[in-house]
C-alpha cells in the first residue's frame, strides 16, 4: 500500500497583505486538502521601518489584528488542523531583518527569510526582483547601469548577508530572481551556479551540517530549511519550482533539508502543484535523503518523510 505523505504549507498569504482570501477560508481549504498544518506568513510591514511604500506588504496598522486572527484560528482548528503564526520577512540591509524587535516580541511559530528588494549602490530607487518585467528592466538599467551580472551578484550577496544574520527558519524562494530572467541570457550560467553553491554552503553551515550533523538532526534544532516553492507555477509566472532542480542538487550536496510550500495567495492555490515539487525533489537526487515537513509540537519541530516510493496524491 502506497504511503501518503504528510504535507503542509507554511508559506501562505491572505487579505492581510497581498492574498485574496481570509484566514478562515484558507484554513478550510487546507483541511479539505488533507494538509497536516497550514502556516500564515504575511509579508511583514516595511513602511515604518524602511520608508519604502508597498501595496503588497501588510500595513503597519493591522499588524496586531493579523496576529490576533491567526491565534484565534489556531484555537478554532485545534485537533483538526495545526495553524501556525508566521511572517515572511524581507531582508533589506540595515533596514529590515528577522531579528527586528517588532517581529520577535510576538513570538511567531516560524519565520521565512526572503530577498525581494535590491538597494542599488548608486542611490537609485529600490526595486523588487520579482515585480513586473518593465519595473525589473527599469531597476536593472537605473540601478545597475544595465549590468545584469552586477544585479545577480547583488541579489545573492543580500541572501548571504541575511543567512549570516539569521533569525529565521525557512529560506524563501532562493532563486526568485530568475522569474524575470528565464529565457534571457542575462548573466553567465557558470557564475550563477557558483553563487548558488555559496548560498547552499552558507545554509548548510547555518544548519550545523558543516560539523557533520545529519540534516534531519540539525533541522530539529535551530537549522535553516530551504523551501521548494510552487508559487510561480500556481500563478502561471514560470513553469518550475523555486529553487530550480540544479539549485536543489547543490542543496542536496550540502545536506540542506527542504520543505514544500505553495506560497498560496488564495485558497485555490493551497497544495498547488505539489506533485511537480515532489518530482523535482526526487529528480534532484533526494532519493535517500529525508525531506522535512511540519509536525505538531509546542515549539517548531520538523519530522522526516521519505519521498522515494510515492508522489503527491
Amino acid at each position: 500500500m502506497k504511503k501518503i505523505p504528510q504535507f503542509s504549507s507554511l508559506h501562505n498569504h491572505t487579505i492581510f497583505c497581498d492574498g485574496k482570501d481570509d484566514i478562515e477560508t484558507m484554513c478550510r481549504a487546507a483541511y479539505e486538502k488533507k494538509l497536516c498544518a497550514v502556516g500564515f506568513s504575511a509579508h511583514a510591514p516595511i513602511t515604518k521601518k524602511t520608508g519604502i511604500e508597498s501595496d503588497w506588504h501588510m500595513k503597519d496598522e493591522v499588524f496586531g489584528k493579523y496576529t490576533e486572527h491567526v491565534l484565534a484560528a489556531k484555537k478554532r482548528w485545534r485537533g483538526k488542523l495545526e495553524v501556525l503564526l508566521g511572517f515572511e520577512i524581507d531582508y533589506i540591509k540595515g533596514l529590515r531583518s528577522a531579528l527586528d524587535r517588532d517581529i520577535t516580541e510576538v513570538n511567531p511559530d516560524y519565520l521565512i527569510g526572503s530577498v525581494h528588494y535590491l538597494i542599488p549602490a548608486n542611490g537609485a530607487k529600490p526595486f523588487t526582483v520579482d515585480g513586473p518585467q518593465e519595473e525589473f528592466s527599469q531597476g536593472l538599467n537605473e540601478g545597475f547601469n544595465g549590468d545584469a551580472r552586477a544585479l545577480m551578484n547583488s541579489y545573492y550577496d543580500a541572501q548571504l548577508e541575511m543567512i549570516a544574520l539569521g533569525g529565521f527558519e525557512i529560506l524563501g524562494h532562493a532563486d526568485l530572481v530568475k522569474k524575470n530572467c528565464i529565457g534571457k541570457n542575462l548573466w553567465p550560467r557558470e557564475e550563477e551556479v557558483y553563487r548558488q553553491k555559496e548560498i547552499a554552503h552558507a545554509v548548510g553551515n547555518a544548519a550545523g551540517n558543516a560539523a557533520g550533523n545529519a540534516a534531519g538532526k540539525a533541522a530539529g534544532n535551530a537549522g535553516v530549511i530551504a523551501e521548494v516553492n510552487t508559487g510561480g507555477i500556481n500563478r502561471k509566472k514560470i513553469n518550475e519550482v523555486y529553487p530550480s532542480e540544479t539549485f536543489l542538487r547543490v542543496f542536496r550536496e550540502n545536506n540542506v533539508p527542504v520543505i514544500i510550500t505553495a506560497d498560496a495567495h488564495s485558497a485555490e492555490e493551497i497544495k498547488g502543484n505539489y506533485n511537480i515539487a515532489v518530482k523535482t525533489i526526487l529528480s534532484a537526487g533526494f532519493l535517500d535523503h529525508v525531506i522535512i515537513f511540519r509536525k505538531s509540537t509546542k515549539k517548531i519541530k520538523y519530522v522526516k518523510e521519505k519521498l522515494l516510493n510515492f508522489l503527491a496524491d
